[in-house]
This record gives C-alpha cells, sequence and structure tokens, in this order.
C-alpha cells in the first residue's frame, strides 16, 4: 500500500508516517518512481507506534524497544533482554506517578464541579 493509503488506515498524517520512516520506526520499500509501499503488517506497526506514543514514550526508546516486540500480538520476541525489561519498568513506574497525578487532578475537579453546582 501507498503511504496515503496507510495514513488513511491508521488516522496518521504522511508526514508522521514519513518522521516513523527517518527515525527507523517504520520502513517501506521503493518502487522504481520512488514511492514508498508498505506491506500489510504496517497498520499494525503504526498503531504500535502510536500506542508507544501515547504512553509518553520518545522515539528513541520506540526505536529501541520495536524490534523486541512481534507486532501480531504485542509480547516480546527473542531480542528482548534484561535491559530493556529495566528500561520499561522505569516507564511503567513515569506512566503509574502520571495516572496518580492526573486521579489527584480529577479528584480536586470533582470538588471544586461539586462546589460550584451548589452554589
Amino acid at each position: 500500500m501507498r503511504i496515503g493509503e496507510l495514513a488513511r488506515c491508521t488516522g496518521v498524517s504522511e508526514r508522521s508516517l514519513r518522521y516513523y520512516e527517518q527515525e527507523g520506526l517504520l520502513s517501506a520499500r521503493r518502487t522504481p518512481g520512488g514511492h514508498r509501499e508498505y506491506t500489510e503488517a504496517a497498520v499494525a506497526r503504526v498503531r504500535r507506534i502510536q500506542e508507544l506514543y501515547a504512553a509518553g514514550l520518545c522515539s528513541s526508546k520506540i526505536a529501541k524497544l520495536l524490534p523486541c516486540m512481534r507486532d501480531s500480538d504485542g509480547r516480546p520476541s527473542r531480542t528482548a533482554d534484561e535491559c530493556l525489561v529495566s528500561e520499561l519498568t522505569v516507564e511503567r513506574a513515569r506512566i503509574d506517578r502520571m495516572i496518580r497525578d492526573l486521579q489527584r487532578s480529577r479528584a480536586l475537579l470533582d470538588t471544586v464541579i461539586e462546589a460550584a453546582s451548589q452554589g
């Protein structure tokens, strides 16, 4: 599939897809005319990249992580190692802190909304 079709299938801009390729997160073969062509597996790969970005990981961490994941089910591949597990554990702890902070913010907003509603 061409870049426009991949963009439509995933909801990711063509510019982002080019960036993913530049960062080594996604690969495409080139036609003789220089157009990018992606396999069907690229759809799952782009969705996985988006999930990892949404979790707050930067492109360099994602680039390190992707080769250790199987796109079909997200389970680790044989290349996953203890260092990766350690880094991901740190990332998970960071996300847990963010969740706690957001829950505190939501509770504060609930309190203000409740007070304003009664006033």
